[in-house]
């Protein structure tokens, strides 16, 4: 029999960067997909992972500046492709690459990367991924080894293989995740991304010249020293997930490491910095 699910209606107010925030800050929960209203945010749980405490440490539903109610009730399975292509559609990052789902039309773009995200994160509508791929169209990326940590939908793996890169890993410790990125690989003919089940611990000895962390803040505070072991002399860093009053601290712990802040694009008070190992 199909496990029931639970809906967590919340109306937002202001709806940006609101909306974006809650995303995150659930998504760190056990919520399976988010589909987003004209007033705010759908987000679904299974009900044997719901609890009467579950939204107790969600910082947003805390903060004055904003105004945030939600309501539950139980609902049957969804038909999580179903909710998605309702409200999925194509982006267009710098005029040279679109993100759509295999149901749209081929896009003319230099880089048309095609993403089926079911429950996996990474569609490139979110802020944090969006200035991740601004960070990577300028980047170079010829002949580079990449490493893709929190790979979500695998969106920022296929755009570093078709923009050039050697190799690259992209790892995620959520199984679904990591069928779906696998999935998307397949999709995109990016054969030489090599998708993998599990999280830092799987780095051991190896090299990079270019990794990228779109996780969370505490995620990556406690892993920079790891990426700092593989990042090769001159590689590139770019971290994202978190934001901009979160940046001195992501510094902090990256230049004891020969890390070196260069920039950061900003959405919505989101950020995705550029570093550099000397």
């Amino acid at each position: 029999m199909a496990e029931a699910y639970i809906e967590y209606a919340f109306k937002v107010a202001p709806l940006q960067p609101g909306v974006d925030i809650l995303i995150a800050q659930l998504a760190e929960l056990d919520f399976e997909s988010f589909s987003e209203t004209e007033d705010g945010l759908d987000a679904y749980i299974l009900e044997a992972k719901d609890s009467e405490d579950l939204l107790a440490d969600i910082q947003i539903l805390q903060n004055p500046e904003f105004d945030i109610f939600s309501t539950k009730s139980k609902i049957l399975p969804v038909n999580w492709n179903s909710e998605w292509e309702r409200h999925f559609e194509p982006i267009e990052v710098d005029g040279i690459c679109t993100v759509r789902a295999p149901f749209h039309a081929k896009s003319n773009a230099k880089y048309d990367i095609v993403i089926e995200p079911k429950m996996s994160f990474g569609t490139g509508h979110h802020a944090t991924t969006h200035l991740v791929i601004k960070h990577l169209l300028k980047a170079e990326l010829k002949d580079k080894t990449v490493l893709d940590m929190g790979c979500g939908t695998g969106i920022l793996a296929i755009l570093a293989s078709m923009r050039g890169a050697k190799h690259v890993d992209a790892i995620d410790n959520d199984r679904w995740c990591y069928e779906n990125a696998t999935e998307n690989v397949e999709r995109n003919t990016t054969s030489n991304v090599n998708v993998l089940h599990g999280d830092a611990a799987l780095l051991g000895e190896k090299s990079y010249d270019v990794i990228i962390a779109n996780i969370n803040r505490n995620i990556l505070l406690a892993d920079i020293p790891k990426y700092a072991s593989c990042l090769n002399d001159g590689g590139l860093l770019f971290l994202s997930g978190f934001y901009t009053e979160d940046i001195p601290a992501l510094t902090e712990v990256c230049n004891p490491q020969g890390i070196n802040f260069i920039m950061n694009f900003e959405k919505n008070n989101w950020v995705a910095c550029k570093f550099v190992k000397n």
